[in-house]
């Protein structure tokens, strides 16, 4: 055995936590045989999570795709040279595009794409080349109000307050904990638990919204556990008693907010009086106007929102509500400050003390449903399995999946399988047969994080300080395999077209390597790759960013009183849930509801075929309080039948104390592709199943009601397996 030792970071999720990779030279071309944390790294300190750490075994996964696959007549699967099944592959997607237009041709870029740096621009990039606005992400799947709310109601140019010197963090429904995510200003995935304990010790004060006792909210010095679905109100609630109080920030107030809107915001709330919030929401008056007061008193902090919230019933008027409580206590920040994260990989602009905007509603193409726009250079994805599967001049007949497994995780599954039935090329870039690569016509097989070299997209904007961060390649790719802006730039190779980047066109001819397309993808920003490369793992203080003072002639003023979402608060005010926006609900049938939640030991569909992973979480649990389960008469292990207004599935229950009671907490994209349970303790169930994207919808932006969702719940025998 020879081992070497090569510095890289993970992958497996956006938190891009740095790992050294000890590698076999003797065995092939390199066998990884551990990943371990570096102890010495300035802001990860050794950090790791259990995913990042299997990395071994799924570089090294026998059943790992290895080559291009394609479709035999009778529905099974061959290996083909990649070049072949490209050529294929394009010259029927010009026969589409000849046809039909190029709208016809759609892309979805899911998690996946986006822990690759070149995934997502190159995919956008050949849209363009193309001329097909057909482009869709997991982004509008789970958290578009995050782009639209912003864009409606102005953005802060210079960002939020620093999470490393905020006085208190108010976390809306997400777990860092186990998620390795936050919103900007908020609590990030590096090294996430040692990271929150410093700055308790240093003062910090933390209020956690959430159903569950999550692992954030076990830290928290008030924990509203609300009723899932009642966030709106509950937030209305604390921004009505820090306007009541003049809590706010009365001079950032009349600098930078619409003072017509912001006595339109007051009233709107004054309705939501602590008695109210209390017993809409179950959560103590008390606890409520004391995490209100602390938000409020700071002066520093930042209110932010995950995923639970954002998939529930309204979800941009709880975005938009989560941005007010920012805007009226002017948690953002000022002119001489320093930001903690200086977004080395972003264009080099100045970030002015100055509210941007605001930019209207989505305004990009119309979808052929429900009068929905694009924005940011995409489509809203609730409509893809219907753009797909409803004929007419701009259906959507080819589609391109990085990344993702839109079976698992496109919100209502009935529509998404039958969308996979229906089209007439599926091209699926997978390192796994997902639910998704079983409808599959070509399927070809990607370098995995090790084999490519790489920086954080994401993360990049989020470092709690100026840390330089870039990996190449430490393994030499085994078969047949592609990186994902690889598989782009040979279609578009055969199709005649050109890919172009910031830096310029990809170069026809000679594959690049990728590094010449990460500096195509950079050239633009505001610290040259090459000094990126050169000092991986540094902090750069030299690099700080600076908030610049306003421009004389700033406009721009937070519109915190926006029209439709003050006539959205008032309908709030009239329901007693927010179960009443899906038709169908009965309060006397559908007396739970079902929350999303996120794995330690997965991350949406990635896990299960990972040895490690999927003997500590071998099915996605539906995790019901123990007086619940008490009540219901199940056991741990047992089976309970879970139905919404839309449909059903067996679930494999499991007693959670730190559950709320009348709630359900589980895991989305799992399950198969059949649309039956009879494997659910092996494969788990697909949520997406019981969600209608037609029903309950957001206006805005689309968003299904994901989250939250009204559900009945019963105990069933093993027998139900066999019925399903």
């Amino acid at each position: 055995m020879s081992v070497e030792v090569k510095r890289s970071f993970c992958r497996i999720c956006h938190a891009a936590c740095p790992v050294d990779v000890h590698i076999d030279t003797a065995v092939g071309k390199g066998k990884v045989l551990k990943v371990t944390g570096v102890d010495e790294d300035p802001i990860f300190n050794g950090y790791t999570c259990i995913k990042g750490r299997q990395l071994p075994d799924q570089i090294h996964d026998p059943a790992r795709l290895r080559a291009a696959l394609r479709r035999r007549p009778d529905g099974t699967f061959e290996e083909v040279a990649s070049g072949t099944a490209l050529d294929e592959a394009a010259a029927k997607l010009k026969a589409i595009i000849d046809e039909h237009g190029p709208r016809a041709v759609a892309t979805y870029t899911g998690t996946g794409g986006y822990q690759n740096a070149p995934s997502h621009p190159v995919a956008m990039a050949f849209h363009k080349a193309i001329g097909s606005i057909s482009y869709y992400t997991s982004v509008t799947i789970d958290q578009p109000m995050k782009a639209t709310a912003v864009l409606r109601m102005g953005v802060w140019d210079a960002g939020p307050q620093n999470f490393s010197e905020a006085n208190v963090l108010l976390a809306i429904g997400y777990n860092p904990m186990v998620s390795s995510f936050a919103p900007f200003g908020g609590l990030q995935g590096t090294d996430p638990f040692a990271t929150l304990r410093k700055r308790k010790v240093e003062g910090l004060k933390l209020v956690v919204i959430d159903p569950r006792r999550t692992e954030l909210a076990a830290q928290a010095d008030i924990h509203l556990q609300v009723k899932p679905g009642e966030d709106p109100s509950l937030l209305a609630g604390m921004l009505n008693v820090i306007l009541s109080e003049n809590l706010h920030d009365q001079d950032f107030c009349e600098r930078w907010a619409d003072l017509e809107q912001l006595d339109q915001l007051r009233l709107a709330v004054e309705p939501f009086t602590p008695k109210y919030v209390a017993e809409r929401c179950g959560v103590d008056a008390d606890d409520m106007i004391a995490g209100a007061r602390m938000f409020a008193a700071g002066p520093t902090g930042i209110s932010g929102s995950g995923t639970g919230p954002s998939m529930s019933p309204h979800p941009s008027l709880m975005e938009h509500l989560s941005l007010c409580l920012n805007v009226v206590c002017g948690r953002y920040m000022r002119e001489g400050q320093q930001i903690e994260s200086a977004a080395f990989l972003q264009p080099d602009k100045p970030k002015r003390a100055q509210v941007i905007g605001p930019f209207g509603n989505p305004s990009g193409p119309e979808s052929r449903f429900r009068g929905l726009k694009g924005y940011n250079n995409e489509m809203p994805c609730s409509t893809l399995a219907q753009e797909i599967y409803t004929p007419g001049p701009e259906q959507v007949r080819a589609l391109i999946v990085n990344g993702g497994n839109p079976v698992a995780a496109w919100p209502d599954q009935v529509k998404s399988i039958k969308a996979m039935e229906n089209i007439e090329l599926l091209i699926v870039i997978d390192h796994r047969m997902t639910q998704t690569a079983e409808f599959a016509d070509y399927i070809f097989a990607p370098r995995l994080s090790l084999e490519r070299s790489d920086v954080p997209p994401f993360m990049d904007r989020w470092f709690r300080e100026p840390y330089a961060c870039y990996t190449e390649a430490v393994l030499e790719p085994e078969g047949d395999l592609l990186n994902d802006w690889e598989v782009y730039w040979e279609i578009a190779e055969r199709l005649g077209v050109e890919i172009t980047l910031p830096g310029g066109a990809i170069p026809s001819g000679d594959r690049p390597t990728d590094d010449e397309v990460l500096d195509l993808v950079y050239a633009n920003s505001r610290v040259p790759m090459d000094e990126i490369r050169a000092n991986a793992g540094k902090v750069l203080n030299q690099h700080k960013i600076t908030v610049s003072p306003a421009d004389e002639n700033a406009a721009g003023r937070f519109q915190v009183g926006l029209a439709d979402h003050l006539e959205e608060l008032a309908v709030v005010r009239q329901e007693t849930t927010g179960a009443e926006l899906i038709a169908g609900f009965d309060p006397e049938v559908h007396t739970y509801r079902l929350i999303s939640r996120r794995l330690k030991s997965h991350l949406n569909s990635l896990g299960r075929e990972i040895p490690g992973l999927a003997k500590k979480t071998p099915t996605n649990y539906a995790y019901i309080n123990p007086a619940d389960m008490a009540e219901l008469g199940v056991e741990d292990d047992g089976l309970v039948r879970i139905a919404s207004p839309h449909a059903e599935l067996i679930g494999v229950a499991m007693s959670d104390a730190s559950v709320r009671r009348g709630v359900v907490s589980m895991a989305h994209s799992w399950g198969s592709s059949t649309g039956t349970d009879e494997k659910v303790r092996d494969i788990g169930a697909p949520t997406n199943r019981l969600i209608d994207v037609e029903n309950g919808y957001c206006p805005i932006t689309g968003q299904a009601i994901q989250s939250a969702i009204p559900i009945s719940v019963v105990a069933v025998s093993e027998d139900a397996l066999v019925s399903a």
